[in-house]
């Protein structure tokens, strides 16, 4: 069991290295901005994240005629 979690726990650990290899060894070093609204291409095709089209259309239409109840 004591050896499973060892051999577990050192596989994480160089996971990990090899994860931040770039951010450890650059100079001011940053993970990559993965994010959809982070790539040009993305945006000059129009193509936005879903969280931020959400929070779009939920925001309140100022020009938006109040309903009747």
């Amino acid at each position: 069991m004591l050896k499973t979690i060892l051999i577990t726990l050192l596989i994480v650990a160089i996971s990990m290295v090899f994860l931040s290899v770039k951010v450890i060894l650059k100079k001011n070093g940053r993970f990559p901005n993965t994010h959809v609204s982070g790539n040009k291409a993305m945006r000059e095709r129009g193509i936005g994240c879903v969280q931020s089209q959400d929070r779009e259309a939920r925001k309140a239409n100022p020009h938006a005629v109040a309903e009747r109840k």
